[in-house]
């Protein structure tokens, strides 16, 4: 049997990359962090980290070992607010969403669900997939609005994320031009045409995408500016910044700008909604209701 507290020490040994610095997380001396890393290796009979004078690093045991750590840490954190949770008066039920998403999806879906269900103390939080997934996993949301860019999404059956997926709608991205922009009037681009053009981003995460499209059609990206806002973005592209490459969900009605599809190869969104996999807790029925109507037509 693998003792759940050496677990946890390999854990911040592999989290820090030393017996040293993990022993100040745990609180612990770092005589007591080796000894509980040489008993974990001898109860499997198997080395879980490789020792040098640059610090440690996990073998392939030791990996193995970490993942089901964070999972079992997930599943502790989760099982504590769900505790956390019966001790209150209402029903609660915390969703989190993408600025964009949550903009366009959610309001009708949660004026249909408020209305059902007045019962239910609901909270909303903006987060990026890269927090609102984490949130899931860790019982801090029950539901998260989210996003992928092209590849394979976040979650997958039968992988060890602990969150199932299911796929609401693409989100084709767009190139925004001024009205007055000679290809305004096109009604599809190739990348290449726009080699000449400066690019206004919306979103930090998009950098490397867009590169990687700009360099298949044969230019370099030139930028103008790196903004986090995809309005704020479009009002420079208004001032004759730049072009800029924009979700068709997060789109301006703006007089003086159009949008025009890409020709493939062309990058796209693709958004979702997760859900952990782990109970059918609560806020079961809510996270249901909640997808029927996200999913209804």
């Amino acid at each position: 049997m693998i003792d759940v507290q050496r677990l946890r020490v390999l854990h911040e040994v592999a989290r820090h990359g030393s017996f040293n610095r993990a022993a100040t997380a745990l609180r612990f001396t770092p005589s007591a962090v080796s000894q509980q890393i040489a008993a974990l290796e001898r109860g499997l009979g198997l080395t879980v980290v490789e020792r040098s004078n640059r610090g440690v690093t996990l073998t392939e045991p030791g990996r193995m070992l970490v993942e089901t750590a964070e999972a079992i840490a997930a599943e502790l954190a989760d099982t504590q607010t769900r505790i956390d949770r019966l001790s209150r008066d209402r029903a609660q039920f915390t969703i989190a969403a993408f600025a964009s998403g949550g903009r366009r999806l959610l309001p009708a879906a949660l004026a249909s669900f408020t209305a059902a269900y007045p019962e239910v103390e609901l909270t909303i939080l903006e987060r990026e997939p890269e927090d609102s997934l984490p949130l899931l996993r860790h019982g801090r949301a029950d539901l998260a609005l989210a996003y992928h860019f092209d590849g394979p999404p976040p979650a997958r059956p039968g992988d060890r994320s602990g969150l199932d997926w299911t796929a609401l709608r693409p989100d084709p991205l767009r190139v925004v031009l001024p009205c007055a922009h000679p290809l305004a009037g096109r009604r599809a681009l190739h990348l290449a045409e726009l080699s000449g053009e400066r690019w206004v981003l919306g979103c930090l995460k998009t950098v490397e995408l867009l590169r990687h499209y700009t360099n298949l059609a044969g230019f370099e990206l030139r930028i103008s500016c790196s903004a986090t806002d995809y309005m704020f973005a479009q009002s420079l592209v208004s001032a004759g910044v730049g072009v800029a490459l924009i979700p068709e969900i997060a789109l301006m009605d703006a007089p003086d700008l159009v949008a025009v599809p890409l020709e493939p190869p062309s990058p796209s969104r693709h958004i979702g909604v997760a859900t952990t996999r782990r109970h059918r807790g609560p806020a079961q029925p809510y996270v249901e209701a909640l997808m029927d109507l996200l999913l209804a037509p």
